[in-house]
């Protein structure tokens, strides 16, 4: 009888485990299985970031450089002469050495100057070859002088001697004459084994795939493949369903993201992330497939069921001791995971903290510390904010930083489902100066708490930003250039509608005078010279000063009165009336002004631009050198 009931309660006992552990190993599994495609999706997208900023940051130096020397007037002047001193061995050095140069100085595995007149084509060695129509290798040469494009980039194998036709990603730009005309072609080249070793590396780390196509989804750059053997992505990856999508894709500054079924096998499934880079014309693709999670699972899972069943025939008294060590065995294997994910994204960005936006509190320890460190201690995140903002951040982004991230924000955005927030601003870097810096948050929800929770990645842009600025200023003058005067105009106007500002147009008079006579180095010289008496008459620092055409220039600044306008102006008009002297010539400079007051001359650019240039045109009309302030009846402009 004992042994009966002993065998009947090991029977329902055994029954009971296996029904338990059976449907604890079931939710397990769907709870792993949804952790693991959050983290494929976190990664992919991650990546897809990195990979991203790190292109663009390459192709910057090639394309700036390609066209910086497209645009060199000695090299424009020095090609429009190589018909007259054709074959000529001191003109091809000449050429080889300028190339050199370019090469020595930023290191590019190819430096090349190819002649549309001729079809000479030159690289720091020498002269290499003449360019032939016939030659297919050649097609990219002819077809950039056909097309209405300034440069391009194409991957080809450098033909160049001792190059070994080495695979190259090369960027194509057009050098032209002062009439437009068409020169030749100049760029640079970099192996495309570099930008191959930098995908290799993600893909090694995070266990994915990463590809470059263009626009009609032809890999240009892989791990595998390249634009060489010209091989369709969607077509190899059998993902024709979604080739319209990533094609029509042109969100620069957003992945688009998606789940899509695998054409090797139909149990598994594709997580594709793609990035649009503009400086390409190519799209980022980053594809992770769930084929390895589910084997490895499903491995995992055959191993616990052995196990189990093992314990059971076995001994039932162990049965609780394994659970135990398979829970720590699990909780450990997930904090190991989310380590490897940490440690991931903290390469990608300077700080990462996590947030409980329902609960208005701190995640983590390095969380914890980070608000410490700043003087938040003790305080809820909302009050923190304000810490933050009023320590480190700088006074005109403070309002913006604290209204995006804050609780009540964050919390209404996602229920508009939004989860993805981002601010740019500058910080403290020490006492005195300041940074740009870019946060980045995401907003999901975590049942275990059954809150809001956001992840915000703290990232350094500064030199980001740098190169931003620098591509709004005019080299010769270091004024503003006319599209970023325009905007910073219009920005000051919005921000400070009540504010006076007076918009000054100058115009030297005559100066195709001087380039005439003295040739254009004196010319540059003399813009220098007028502008420079411009910045020590104007120059404030919440003064904006551009250049708007050849001749042409704006200052845009707050005033006092029309009073101090008109004494400005006839301070600034008696400045520029000089005679300018430069080694051996000598030019006697004036200038015409327009000027326009807000907000009788309007409250918009266009319109305060029109009517300078309106006071511009009577100043002319009256012999020049002079000034003319706008009144709204013309008849009542004022003329010195």
């Amino acid at each position: 009888m004992k042994r009966n009931k002993l065998l009947k309660t090991n029977i329902l006992v055994s029954i009971i485990l296996i029904v338990g552990f059976s449907l604890t190993a079931m939710l397990s599994y769907q709870a792993n299985y949804k952790a693991s495609l959050d983290n494929i999706e976190q990664v992919s997208s991650l990546t897809a970031e990195g990979i991203y900023y790190q292109l663009t940051s390459m192709f910057a130096k090639p394309v700036n450089v390609s066209l910086t020397m497209a645009h060199d007037s000695l090299l424009v002047n020095h090609l429009s002469e190589e018909e007259k001193y054709f074959g000529n061995e001191k003109y091809i050095q000449t050429i080889q050495k300028y190339l050199k140069i370019y090469q020595e100085r930023y290191g590019f595995d190819s430096v090349f100057l190819a002649s549309a007149i001729t079809k000479n084509y030159y690289n720091f060695r020498g002269l290499d070859r003449v360019l032939n129509k016939d030659n297919p290798e050649n097609i990219w040469f002819f077809s950039l002088l056909e097309s209405n494009q300034d440069y391009s980039l194409n991957i080809d194998n450098d033909e160049v001697k001792g190059a070994d036709n080495a695979i190259t990603v090369f960027v194509n730009c057009k050098v032209k004459d002062h009439s437009g005309n068409v020169l030749g072609i100049i760029g640079v080249g970099m192996r495309i084994e570099h930008l191959k070793e930098l995908l290799l590396s993600y893909e090694k780390k995070f266990k994915l795939e990463t590809y470059l196509i263009d626009k009609k989804g032809i890999i240009e750059i892989s791990t595998t493949y390249t634009g060489y053997e010209e091989k369709n992505w969607f077509e190899i990856y059998g993902q024709n369903s979604i080739k319209k999508d990533i094609l029509a894709w042109k969100e620069d500054f957003a992945n688009l993201e998606m789940w899509t079924e695998s054409s090797e096998s139909p149990i598994d499934k594709n997580y594709i992330v793609t990035r649009y880079i503009p400086e390409l014309s190519w799209h980022l693709i980053v594809k992770q497939n769930t084929g390895r999670l589910i084997s490895e699972m499903r491995h995992n899972l055959f191993q616990v069921c052995l196990i189990i069943t093992f314990i059971i025939l076995i001994v039932l008294v162990v049965i609780t001791a394994v659970i135990r060590n398979f829970n720590k065995q699990i909780t450990k294997l997930v904090e190991e995971r989310e380590a490897v994910f940490r440690r991931s994204t903290e390469q990608l960005y300077d700080n990462i903290n996590e947030l409980n936006i329902t609960e208005n509190t701190y995640i983590g320890e390095n969380t914890v510390k980070y608000f410490e460190s700043i003087g938040a201690k003790g305080l809820p995140y909302d009050q923190g904010l304000f810490v933050i903002a009023e320590r480190q951040i700088k006074e005109e982004y403070r309002e913006g930083y604290v209204s995006i991230f804050s609780p009540k924000n964050v919390i209404r955005e996602y229920e508009k489902g939004n989860r993805h927030l981002r601010y740019e601003f500058m910080t403290l870097q020490d006492e005195e100066n300041y940074i740009w810096m870019r946060v980045d948050a995401y907003i999901f929800y975590s049942p275990e708490d059954n809150s809001i929770h956001m992840f915000t990645y703290r990232k350094n842009i500064n030199e980001e930003k740098k190169k931003e600025e620098k591509a709004e200023i005019d080299e010769m003058t270091g004024f503003y250039n006319k599209k970023a005067t325009e905007r910073l105009i219009s920005k000051k106007l919005l921000k400070s509608p009540t504010q006076k500002y007076a918009l000054f147009i100058f115009d030297i008079d005559n100066f195709k005078q001087a380039n005439d006579n003295y040739g254009h180095l004196f010319g540059d010289s003399c813009i220098k010279e007028f502008t420079r008496v411009i910045k020590e008459s104007l120059g404030e620092e919440s003064t904006i000063m551009g250049r708007v055409g050849g001749d042409e220039f704006v200052v845009f600044t707050p005033i006092i009165n029309t009073e101090w306008v008109d004494r400005k102006a006839k301070e600034v008009s008696k400045a520029l009336n000089i005679k300018y002297e430069n080694n051996s010539s000598s030019w006697d400079m004036s200038a015409s002004i327009g000027i326009a007051v807000t907000p009788e001359a309007g409250k918009e650019f266009k319109d305060i631009y029109r009517n300078a240039d309106t006071a511009l045109y009577q100043t002319k009309e009256k012999g020049k050198n002079g000034y003319t302030i706008y009144r709204k009846a013309h008849l009542n402009l004022k003329k010195r």
